[in-house]
């Protein structure tokens, strides 16, 4: 289907009715290693609509799930939100009935500090008024894990960022900063499409460079095939009924962060969350409608472009790959083989040293649980985009491709991987990336400081 949005800037205050800002109230002071190491980087972000909004989100179905995913969980099935609030540098995880206990505090603390200093600002022309209640702020953590928040600190941050509330491209920008962790970099993106004749927009901003391999779903319970912690924050004003938006967010986040890896950790905190607050005045639409459908595709452009920063930033990474795999019998079969590969330590250790090794790859192949059969496989490599494949394998056996050529085929910082396993009709890609000796020196840990502070 043609392209039906354009991209604009504002991030996640392009929409209408909108509000956001970052702060810095040393969160991170305690426990936070290498990530947070950043001198006085921001780390409280807020996010406010002026209305009440619906909401839809996509949770880590990692078992062990971080304080703030269980309260976002228990919240959104309400259909209802209007803010959020999101810390860096600790990850409120592990930290039992307390750190439940905090993320409340910080939505209790948030309701409060934003009706007092926003509910004067709010236009007439909102027809839903500003009602601002604890129960409709949802809440975020990142950082390191085991170590309960500096709730003094994060008290004194919420109270400074709802009053620095504000809807310009700075404030987004704040808000960007806040959320990041080992990132270097931000990652926001804005479009607009026309929804029922009224021009609508989305905006989304998110974080992560390691500890990247989600696998979302609507209630944290793993699917049956899963599709540093990953967060995604996105801001709509268009007008779309929460159940509707939750389809939607399900199929974009299935073709995007759950098609993701740097490392294949999979975080305690992965987080989507999508806040619409209607204030685009279009007429609400159905699954099957071709609204539905322009919507979707902004929603899917937004995700994927996201998630394809979050593994370009990732922690030490020099080369991104997507890894396409087609013929295989099933779907589940296609996504087991594009895994293996895209999380093998020798595949991913061999593009980081440019080496087109598809013996590592048809390994990794094997001993997945998809069915392969050694003398079908064929393994090429092409450009970004570009349909010519210089094959390296073909029916399992090496081609006529020189070493040379294959060397400069995976030379460039991105490239594609194909891998055709000849047994029917199913495919999966994967964006994933190369594994290096930054990601390990990152990593390692430093254990030179006060014992007492050392999380996860």
């Amino acid at each position: 289907m043609k392209t039906q949005f354009k991209e604009i800037s504002g991030s996640i205050v392009a929409p209408q009715g909108f509000l956001a800002s970052g702060v810095f109230c040393d969160i991170k002071r305690l426990g936070t290693g290498k990530g947070s190491n950043k001198g006085q980087k921001r780390d409280l972000a807020l996010i406010v609509s002026e209305v009440p909004a619906t909401v839809a989100g996509m949770f880590t179905t990692n078992q062990v799930c971080a304080a703030p995913v269980k309260v976002c969980i228990e919240r959104v099935r309400k259909g209802i939100a209007q803010a959020v609030v999101v810390n860096s540098g600790n990850a409120n995880a592990c930290t039992g009935k307390q750190g439940l206990r905090d993320a409340r505090e910080m939505t209790r603390l948030t309701a409060s500090a934003v009706a007092a200093n926003v509910s004067s600002r709010i236009p007439r022309s909102h027809e839903r008024g500003y009602k601002l209640i604890a129960e409709r702020i949802l809440v975020g953590s990142t950082g390191r894990i085991g170590v309960t928040l500096p709730m003094a600190n994060v008290k004194r941050g919420i109270i400074e960022a709802a009053k620095g509330l504000g809807n310009s491209k700075a404030h987004a920008a704040q808000a960007v900063e806040a959320i990041m962790t080992s990132d270097t970099r931000p990652k926001q993106i804005a479009v607009e499409f026309k929804l029922g004749g009224k021009t609508a927009r989305i905006g989304g901003m998110c974080k992560g460079a390691g500890m990247i391999q989600p696998g979302m779903s609507a209630t944290g319970e793993r699917p049956a095939a899963l599709h540093a912690t990953m967060l995604c924050f996105i801001t709509t004003d268009a007008a779309i009924e929460a159940k509707v938006l939750q389809a939607s967010l399900q199929e974009a986040v299935a073709q995007s962060f759950n098609r993701i890896t740097v490392d294949g950790d999979m975080s305690t905190n992965d987080t989507v969350l999508v806040l619409a607050n209607g204030l685009a005045r279009n007429a609400e639409f159905g699954v099957r409608s071709a609204e539905f459908k322009k919507f979707q595709g902004a929603l899917n452009h937004v995700c994927l472009e996201l998630a394809k920063m979050i593994v370009r930033d990732g922690e030490g990474v020099h080369r991104v790959v997507t890894v396409r795999v087609n013929g295989a019998k099933t779907v589940k079969d296609a996504d087991a083989a594009a895994r293996a590969v895209a999380n093998s330590p020798l595949v991913k250790t061999s593009w980081h040293g440019g080496d087109p090794n598809w013996g590592r790859i048809i390994c990794a192949l094997g001993y997945s649980p998809a069915n392969v059969v050694e003398h079908q496989v064929d393994i090429g490599y092409s450009a970004p985009g570009n349909k010519k494949i210089l094959w390296s394998l073909k029916r399992g056996q090496p081609t006529k491709a020189t070493f040379k050529q294959l060397c400069a085929a995976v030379a460039p910082k991105e490239f594609e991987l194909h891998i055709n396993l000849n047994l029917g009709k199913a495919g999966a890609v994967m964006y994933a990336a190369d594994l290096t000796e930054e990601y390990v020196d990152f990593n390692k840990g430093d254990v030179g400081g006060d014992p007492a502070a050392l999380g996860g």
